[in-house]
């Protein structure tokens, strides 16, 4: 059986959709990589055609059971445990101390990881706060996780990782938070329960008109996220972002992502680390 093909006409009309529905842009230098990553769900669903998938993809059925699959397929989840270490440093080293001082017997620390992938990011997270608890009795925390892949949600919440995966974890965190499989020929490690129930994994489309987020976040980590969008839909992005920081809260960028002509109350105070402005 030949490999379906996507038509100049049938990419245009599915970009354009992708655009809407998750702000992700699909230039035509996609088409290819678009077409290879839904050949997958061509041939689970036993379809023969892009234009037969389309049909289904906008149907009711569709909308309610496919969409969600298609986007698991095309979003980008590359991420690794401590991802860009130095805001992890950056964090512990200055951040927490800051906040501690600022809100002494306070109420709890949150941290938001916008865009969480496998978990690799916010499991990170739990363990520079969970250290940092260690040195401050009486410090607590709560992370939020969210993205729009169902898949990655499933994988994150889960928290089990081949060996090599935690690599980059220094010896003593790893030897604290991960347990080793009792099978050690299936080289798989998992996150300690009480560091997993620190993290709430949620699904989340940026593009919805409420993140259905009621309480303020004193960290954002939104890396290597907004590389996927527009300049227009960055901009709104990351105003929407602010709303749900504190007052002085912080939100943490990719290092290949820039603010540099958006409008948005944020001043930089280290490398792709920014504050709100009050």
């Amino acid at each position: 059986m030949h490999s379906a093909r996507l038509s100049t006409g049938d990419f245009n009309r599915l970009s354009r959709f992708i655009h809407e529905s998750c702000g992700i842009r699909m230039t035509p230098a996609k088409k290819t990589m678009l077409e290879a990553r839904l050949q997958k769900r061509l041939r689970s669903l036993g379809m023969g055609s892009f234009s037969d998938y389309l049909d289904y993809l906008f149907s009711a059925a569709g909308e309610r059971e496919e969409v969600v699959r298609m986007i698991d397929q095309v979003t980008t989840n590359k991420t690794d445990f401590f991802r860009e270490p130095d805001h992890f440093d950056y964090l512990s080293q200055v951040l927490l101390p800051q906040w501690v001082h600022g809100t002494p017997g306070g109420p709890r620390f949150r941290a938001w990881s916008a865009g969480c992938s496998t978990g690799e990011e916010p499991y990170t997270l739990a363990m520079v706060l969970q250290e940092f608890a260690g040195s401050l009795p009486g410090f607590d925390f709560k992370i939020l996780a969210t993205d729009i892949s169902t898949l990655v949600l499933e994988k994150a919440h889960q928290a089990v990782y081949p060996e090599e995966r935690v690599h980059p974890v220094p010896l003593h965190l790893k030897r604290k938070y991960f347990l080793r499989s009792r099978d050690r020929s299936a080289g798989l490690v998992r996150v300690v329960p009480e560091l997993r129930e620190k993290v709430c994994f949620r699904h989340l489309n940026f593009m919805a008109d409420d993140f259905g987020l009621r309480e303020e976040q004193d960290i954002i980590f939104c890396r290597n996220v907004i590389i996927y969008f527009d300049r227009p839909t960055q901009e709104r992005l990351l105003q929407r972002l602010c709303r749900q920081l504190a007052p002085g809260g912080h939100l943490f960028m990719g290092h290949s992502e820039t603010l540099s002509g958006l409008n948005v109350p944020l001043t930089a105070v280290y490398p792709t680390v920014y504050r709100k402005l009050a």
